[in-house]
């Protein structure tokens, strides 16, 4: 029997992700499996020497573990883009965010604002920091567990109004979703896949990683809110 190929993801991409490696699996026989936890816990056990086949991260942070000697650079391809969107706790109140102007509006309207601990997390706040309303909403924020969809504060009562990326609000139970930031505000986020260093199976990494950043995983990238890269 074809070893598994195991791999490590944030949570970002673990929809897409659990898709692509089903897909591939039924296609080559070759099992695979990713471990979706927050994406600084992944960079983490990556860093402590933890064994994995292939490793799906942003792309500064794939960049950074190159650099590390834990992964192959010369099996390094992008995957997606993936934007940031809204969100709204079922049943309430739809603010206006069809313009930075109204999202800004919308932000010092709320009450509680859930945001990630991922890199759309820090980009949001250094967006807030750039219109000059970070002071004013620090005491309102409600940063999200690593591992914890937005969705879930928002769904529980605990935020009114929510930004995570696209990919992880779709689908998550009691919100409903206000669509993606504006244009020229929006957040976009590259995630990169890599061999890690001394990989058993070179050859079924490369042959799953060429699978995911295919066009024909292009249709299933779109379905999950996120673009080829």
């Amino acid at each position: 029997m074809t070893a598994p190929l195991q791999g490590i993801c944030s949570m970002a991409t673990r929809g897409l992700l659990d898709e692509l490696a089903a897909a591939h699996s039924q296609r080559t026989g070759v099992p695979v499996s990713f471990l979706a936890v927050g994406g600084v816990e992944a960079a983490r056990r990556v860093s402590a020497g933890e064994l994995f086949d292939v490793v799906v991260l942003a792309s500064d942070a794939v960049g950074k573990l190159v650099a590390a000697g834990r992964l192959d650079a010369t099996g390094q391809v992008g995957l997606v883009r993936s934007g940031v969107a809204a969100a709204v706790r079922a049943g309430a109140e739809r603010p206006d965010i069809s313009t930075g102007d109204a999202v800004r509006s919308a932000v010092l309207a709320a009450p509680r604002i859930a945001y990630s601990t991922g890199p759309s997390g820090v980009a949001l706040m250094a967006l807030f920091e750039h219109w000059g309303i970070a002071d004013a909403v620090r005491s309102r924020l409600v940063q999200a567990p690593p591992g914890v969809p937005v969705g879930s504060l928002l769904a529980q009562g605990e935020a009114v109004l929510g930004f995570q990326q696209l990919s992880e609000l779709i689908g998550v139970g009691g919100i409903e979703l206000l669509g993606p930031l504006p244009p020229e505000i929006q957040i976009t986020t590259v995630f990169s896949a890599a061999p890690a260093m001394g990989c058993t199976q070179p050859r079924a990494v490369r042959a799953l990683l060429e699978f995911m950043a295919s066009a024909e995983s292009a249709p299933l990238k779109r379905r999950h809110g996120m673009e080829p890269a």
